[in-house]
């Protein structure tokens, strides 16, 4: 049963099981406002515990939360089809090896159309069929680091995924690729930035502003993007976004220097106070900043050391949060 019931937990498990519901069953919900019906969705194994996850008819997900419901009743049931194509991943000696490292999100995936999931690809198999653009740009190694929601990004998973970086520069691995939401990339991009000294290669992060199963998914375009950066001479902390919302180019932004401006505008991602350091577009990358490093022989290393009790705190007239904040956690503020 638990298998039938992926990522679920706690209160929302304990319901489904009482009303005999499983993944992929088409089901009516009540709950004290409204009535919704859908297809119960898999979920993450980060995913909040009190939340069941419906997809309706209009493709969109939403969340309903167990306290809410006042009964579920069991309408039919819709198979989702997990199976990729088999199609290998070509390994060319003349192209550079990318490593592409995944913290969560969907960097590309496929969708299975009679239940409307969004079936994550990941391994290089799995992504040569949904975007078999990347065989012509580089040999690629995929390894998950870990899967969470962006907004749940925390010192620990950049310390984490700096030392993976640090793998990678040291076993010979040419760019590195980091699949990550976008709400929080341009923090974990900074915070890259400032623990990888001496960088050598490049380390470029990119996500997808509008799911794979969206007719207007930006997807594949970034991460065929993302590769062509990760191919290239920039060895630096890079962000790499779709560049306008016509699909036709994306932008290299320095990782400390950009930020996400929409919730969901395609072409979301600024470069702020400054010009974007380059673009890319048809796997050519045009660069409008001279002044980056370039791939090079340096030692990487890392300095992973966060001091956490920092807050940047917004005064305002007559505010006295800051002497709460201070003597309650003893922050430092600027």
């Amino acid at each position: 049963m638990e298998d039938k019931l992926k990522g679920y937990k706690g209160k929302s498990i304990d319901l489904l099981k009482k009303y005999k519901i499983e993944i992929w069953d088409i089901i009516q919900i009540t709950t004290y406002k409204t009535q919704l019906e859908g297809i119960v969705m898999p979920r993450s194994e980060f995913s909040a515990p009190n939340f069941i996850e419906i997809k309706l008819e209009n493709n969109y997900n939403v969340g309903i939360n167990v306290s809410d419901i006042q009964n579920i009743k069991k309408i039919g049931k819709r198979e989702a089809n997990y199976k990729f194509p088999e199609r290998e991943f070509p390994y060319n000696e003349a192209l550079p090896m990318v490593q592409l490292l995944g913290t969560g999100g969907t960097v590309a995936s496929r969708l299975d159309y009679t239940t409307g999931a969004v079936i994550p690809s990941f391994t290089p198999s799995e992504l040569y069929s949904s975007v078999p653009e990347l065989a012509e740009i580089c040999n690629l190694d995929c390894e998950i680091v870990f899967e969470i929601l962006s907004e749940n990004m925390k010192f620990e998973y950049w310390q984490k995924l700096a030392e993976k970086v640090k793998q990678a520069v040291d076993s010979g691995i040419n760019g590195v690729i980091i699949g990550h939401g976008t709400d929080t990339m341009s923090f974990t991009s900074a915070a890259l930035a400032f623990m990888l000294k001496d960088l050598s290669i490049p380390v470029v992060l990119t996500g997808s502003q509008r799911s794979s199963d969206r007719p207007s998914s930006d997807a594949a375009l970034n991460l065929i993007n993302a590769a062509t950066v990760a191919t290239s001479d920039i060895a630096e902390v890079v962000v790499t976004m779709l560049g306008s919302p016509s699909h036709d180019y994306g932008l290299i932004h320095r990782g400390t220097a950009v930020r996400k401006m929409h919730s969901s505008v395609r072409e979301t991602f600024r470069t702020i106070d400054d010009i974007p350091l380059g673009l890319v577009r048809d796997r050519k990358i045009k660069m409008f900043n001279n002044n980056y490093t370039k791939r090079n022989e340096s030692e990487t290393t890392i300095e992973t050391n966060f001091e956490k009790k920092v807050a940047l705190v917004y005064f305002y007239p007559a505010q006295r949060f800051l002497n709460y904040a201070n003597s309650k956690f003893q922050l430092f503020t600027v």
